[in-house]
């Protein structure tokens, strides 16, 4: 590949692993356009993700190129594959030769589905964020890039292809940890903006009580809270019958002087 056509192509893929702070984000569509990316700028036949939550669920992901034999190739890692090793040891597994004696003593029921799909070559990269391992990222090639030697299973060139997928993989691994981070912000934005409209609502309605019946706010506060507990409603769900002029005053007025020995809010 031209080098100015793989630094635009990597660059792509970096952009698309970033972009994960928006409200549609969604990882089933997310990692296969990331996967094709590593599929163009690698010159692979397929790349997929195996991803590991906290409490062990396995989660795969294809690239669209070649979908079905991506997941094949990760489904046959149960007994161990390049994705498990990586993913192990949090270590890259360099590229290798399928049809190497040693790969085949290694990962036995990978490399017969490898095979069976004309793959000859393979390299696999942790995807993690700082210490916190979320998965392994692996590529699967027809021809074997030129750091890996067959019929040997270690890289002997400059490792270019593995350091391409390993910054893919990095990125990726920050776009995900980012998004996580950015839903809990905005969960949480979202329920401190809930308990201050509820708070506004409140005040508003314990004022408009007060200033209706000549009476300390405190008191008509007692009632909205005496109503609510009896009828086992939310406050604020009174509050707002307050305001909406629905709550039955009478029965409001009621509570009001039962009182209940609590101090005034």
């Amino acid at each position: 590949m031209h080098r100015s056509t793989r630094e635009i192509r990597l660059a792509e893929a970096l952009v698309e692993s970033a972009d994960t702070l928006v409200d549609d984000f969604e990882a089933a569509h997310y990692l296969p356009r990331v996967a094709d990316h590593c599929v163009r700028l690698l010159g692979a036949r397929a790349a997929g993700f195996m991803l590991i939550d906290e409490g062990g669920t396995v989660s795969l992901t294809a690239s669209d190129a070649h979908r079905e034999v991506a997941l094949d190739l990760l489904r046959a890692q149960r007994g161990g594959g390049p994705c498990l090793d990586s993913y192990g040891s949090g270590r890259p597994v360099s590229p290798v030769s399928i049809g190497a004696a040693p790969t085949a003593a290694r990962w036995p029921e990978f490399t017969e589905r490898a095979l069976a799909h004309g793959i000859v070559g393979t390299f696999a990269v942790p995807v993690r964020r700082h210490e916190r391992l979320l998965g392994a990222l692996n590529v699967f090639v027809a021809a074997l890039p030129a750091e890996a030697a067959p019929p040997g299973d270690t890289a002997s060139g400059d490792g270019t292809e593995l350091r391409l997928a390993q910054l893919i993989a990095d990125c990726t691994a920050l776009g995900l940890r980012n998004h996580d981070t950015y839903v809990q912000c905005r969960t949480l934005a979202g329920q401190l903006q809930q308990a201050l409209s509820s708070r506004v609502r409140i005040e508003q309605a314990k004022g408009m009580l007060a200033e209706r019946w000549n009476t300390a706010a405190d008191h008509a506060f007692v009632a909205m809270r005496q109503y609510a507990r009896r009828r086992q409603l939310p406050l604020d769900r009174v509050a707002q019958a307050v305001i909406d002029r629905v709550a039955d005053d009478a029965e409001l007025r009621r509570e009001a002087g039962r009182g209940d020995g609590e101090p005034r809010a």
